[in-house]
């Protein structure tokens, strides 16, 4: 099995650690697939012009510096340490409402997708660059973190283009999505160095990103499991 994590913060966006440090973290910590997934943040509303005035997303004028190192991380990693790194953003649509916010993982994106288009067109954006969707935290949140209720809330209408829902983010698990029999995968929405120890997935397949893909999409030989020290 593949100790895999798809949901990880860097100081692109507002993370606290940098991206040459993150992957060495999760490399020496053992796993074998991570995903960065920075914010991709909406500018139509007033907690989103905050974040991007803070440079707390990554825009579009970045967007192709932020995939190019990626990329050579995930070559220093797989050299160093056999671990294989996908490159994804975090598409974070944030409101005021709880209700109105949505957060969805786009990973192994090739082309910037804004957060500002409509979710139809980010999904069919999505589609046609074969990466995967993932309705993160799609449910109510222990800490004090905003949470996103959108795809839960109106999931007859979205489901069909999410590839898989978190069941469980850092240390909450969300028993909504195991009732719905909804395809799902467990990550730890890693920001800071102590996030490394929290819920991640295990993946029965071979080690490269179209065998990853197609393991969560179809949901066989995924488990999760709580990484501890």
């Amino acid at each position: 099995m593949l100790l895999c994590d798809f949901h990880i913060h860097t100081k692109y966006s507002d993370g606290s650690v940098e991206l040459r440090r993150t992957i060495d973290l999760f490399g020496q910590a053992g796993f074998d697939v991570i995903t960065i997934t920075d914010h991709v943040v909406n500018g139509d509303s007033s907690i989103g012009k905050i974040a991007h005035r803070f440079g707390l997303s990554v825009k579009a004028d970045n967007f192709d510096g932020y995939i190019s190192n990626i990329r050579h991380e995930a070559q220093r990693a797989w050299d160093k340490y056999g671990m294989l790194v996908i490159p994804g953003v975090e598409i974070t649509k944030n409101y005021v409402s709880s209700d109105k916010s949505a957060h969805i993982l786009i990973i192994d994106i090739k082309e910037f997708i804004p957060a500002c288009w409509s979710y139809e067109k980010i999904f069919l954006e999505a589609k046609q660059q074969d990466a995967l969707i993932i309705a993160c935290h799609p449910h109510h949140m222990s800490d004090m973190s905003r949470s996103t209720l959108y795809l839960w809330n109106n999931r007859d209408k979205y489901a069909r283009y999410i590839d898989a829902w978190e069941v469980a983010n850092r240390d909450d698990v969300f028993n909504v999505i195991s009732l719905k029999k909804y395809p799902y995968i467990a990550n730890s929405d890693f920001h800071r160095t102590r996030h490394l120890y929290s819920w991640k997935t295990l993946l029965n397949c071979e080690k490269n990103t179209g065998s990853v893909k197609q393991c969560i999409r179809h949901n066989k030989g995924v488990a999760i499991t709580l990484f501890r020290s």
